[in-house]
């Protein structure tokens, strides 16, 4: 096997973006519009009336990874504009990930129980990682060249859903490959009476090959009034249908003041 595949596989082991859950019922044409815009701006408005500077979340989690099945605590924080942090403490050992978009281009790392740090490759770290839906959607609306698609109503796991895609045209003239909106579209899934986020989909992709999908799918639930703004403390993480992390979380800090040093990302990575 590869480097490259070897990280990949050690990437999908430790954390676990996620596979899709089934749909059913019929979907409207997609029709792009401001209509997908407004839509997004809606489930900003349902997660916080006012903007979040930053989260702290923490509480239990479940990781699956083949005949792996463990269970320990979980921290995750993110800082608006800056990015995001899963640490994990299990019996195997710590492991963790940190994305850095203040950086430019942006740059992501994880790590394993050795405390080695690997490099997240470019084209998987397009989309956001999930870890808290209010930052999530905020960069799918703010994203630079951002492509935001109402595609309707819809039925999921029993839910009524509105759903939407987001994703970037190229700022490269005459690309036709249309490649960057592939690798950074997130289909958002909302509640069709709160405007709450049930899930998000995307894909991610071997180290060395970005025409490869690997379905990731995240699940919200559990949502609960914190400092005005609505969290959920339940967050299932899918792979390819399979379930490969669960957190539960027990406390929900918003505006603490995170430090931006939180998100560094080792240099040379």
């Amino acid at each position: 096997m590869s480097p490259s595949r070897l990280a990949l596989v050690g990437f999908l082991l430790l954390f676990t973006h996620f596979g899709g859950a089934q749909q059913t019922g019929t979907t409207s044409p997609a029709t792009a519009s401001t209509q997908g815009a407004a839509v997004l701006q809606k489930a900003l408005a349902a997660l916080s009336p006012t903007p979040i500077t930053d989260v702290t979340l923490s509480g239990t989690a479940r990781r699956i990874a083949g005949s792996d099945d463990e269970s320990g605590t979980v921290v995750v924080k993110a800082l608006a504009g800056t990015g995001t942090r899963l640490d994990l403490t299990l019996p195997s050992g710590a492991r963790s990930e940190i994305r850095n978009i203040s950086a430019v281009p942006v740059v992501g790392s994880w790590s394993g129980p050795d405390g080695i740090a690997h490099p997240i490759s470019y084209h998987n770290l397009l989309t956001d990682p999930g870890w808290a839906p209010a930052f999530t959607i905020a960069s799918l609306v703010s994203a630079q060249n951002a492509v935001i698609t109402y595609v309707g109503a819809e039925t999921r796991d029993g839910q009524s859903v509105i759903h939407v895609t987001a994703s970037q045209h190229s700022p490269v003239a005459n690309d036709t490959t249309g490649l960057l909106q592939h690798l950074a579209q997130t289909d958002v899934y909302l509640h069709s009476g709160t405007f709450l986020p049930t899930s998000i989909t995307f894909n991610i992709h071997p180290d060395n090959n970005a025409n490869v999908d690997i379905p990731v799918e995240i699940d919200f639930s559990s949502y609960q009034a914190v400092s005005g703004a609505q969290v959920p403390l339940h967050v299932q993480r899918f792979l390819n249908k399979s379930l490969v992390l669960d957190l539960q979380f027990s406390s929900a800090i918003l505006n603490s003041g995170i430090s931006a040093d939180t998100f560094t990302v080792a240099a040379g990575l």
